[in-house]
């Protein structure tokens, strides 16, 4: 069956500042899922290396010039496991990981998913759409691919399919960073009119960050970041390295004027494959996580989710 961990949690930042579950305001979730990884693997070994690499990250943020981790309570979340030894099935990982997220909700938490392969965003984005039946929000997704493939070695829930699957649940997407697909997604871009914001452009035009939020049609969004949207010579730990991709700057920049413009209800970080004898992706991955909570919590956003 699938359950939660019942191992030791490796708590984000380290237990000098992690939070009690009744007292957070921000639940970190980690999900080591891996199963349709098509190129590099160890995605599942992601969610530990960030939160063991976080306990590096300063809790001083000298953007923000806060103690982000001391004045906002972050409760790292057991694992979403398998007891089966490998053999759940894709859909039996969704409905668990919506069950959980649609729990955190509930409860009134800003959940972070720490991934992982990319495929669990569907169960994410799920428990957000049965949340807010009838308010619209946006999938604002950052990645090297467009991961709009109908199916992929046979599954649906390939991790290149993904933003199909919320493509499919009728909400609306704006894809950043993108440098590689298919001509079946090429051709769906173009059938649905998607908003995409292409890395070559990104590159070329300084005024893309103003378009990209221009771009977005409700007032919330849900954040959904696979690391390889980021040049690999910043991350290269992660299972599908592409060229080009967004610098730390443009990124940050990015997700804090979302963060100041609208609404984010939720997000997640996903698809890290950490490298042996490098600490630098997983470390970078920490620290995003970081800037997306000191971000949230900006005008006390965390106390309105």
């Amino acid at each position: 069956m699938l359950t939660q961990s019942s191992t030791s949690v490796i708590p984000f930042l380290g237990s000098e500042v992690a939070a009690t579950y009744d007292a957070a305001r921000v639940v970190i979730l980690p999900i080591p899922y891996e199963a349709t990884t098509t190129y590099r693997r160890g995605c599942k070994n992601g969610p530990d290396a960030i939160l063991e690499a976080s306990h590096q990250v300063e809790y001083y943020d000298e953007e923000l010039d806060w103690e982000t981790g001391r004045d906002i309570g972050i409760y790292t979340h057991p694992a979403i496991a398998d007891t089966r030894n490998g053999k759940f099935s894709a859909q039996e990982m969704l409905q668990v990981t919506q069950e959980t997220v649609s729990k955190l909700i509930q409860d009134g938490k800003f959940v972070i998913a720490l991934g992982g392969e990319h495929s669990i965003t569907t169960g994410v984005v799920a428990a957000y759409r049965q949340a807010y039946p009838d308010e619209p929000f946006t999938v604002v997704q950052i990645d090297a691919h467009g991961d709009l493939r109908h199916e992929y070695e046979g599954s649906i829930h390939n991790h290149a399919c993904v933003m199909r699957r919320i493509v499919d649940m009728g909400l609306p997407t704006v894809q950043i960073g993108i440098r590689a697909i298919c001509k079946e997604e090429a051709d769906l871009m173009k059938e649905k009119n998607l908003v995409v914001f292409r890395a070559r452009e990104i590159a070329t035009q300084p005024d893309w960050i103003e378009r990209a939020i221009a771009a977005i049609p409700t007032q919330k969004v849900f954040l959904t970041i696979d690391l390889d949207g980021i040049d690999p010579t910043l991350i290269p730990g992660v299972g599908t390295p592409e060229p080009g991709g967004l610098n730390w700057y443009a990124l940050t920049e990015f997700l804090r004027r979302v963060t100041e413009t609208y609404q984010v209800i939720g997000c997640d970080v996903m698809e890290l494959a950490p490298i042996v004898d490098s600490v630098v992706s997983q470390f970078t991955a920490a620290k995003l996580v970081y800037k997306l909570i000191g971000y949230q919590g900006l005008d006390n956003k965390l106390l309105c989710i």
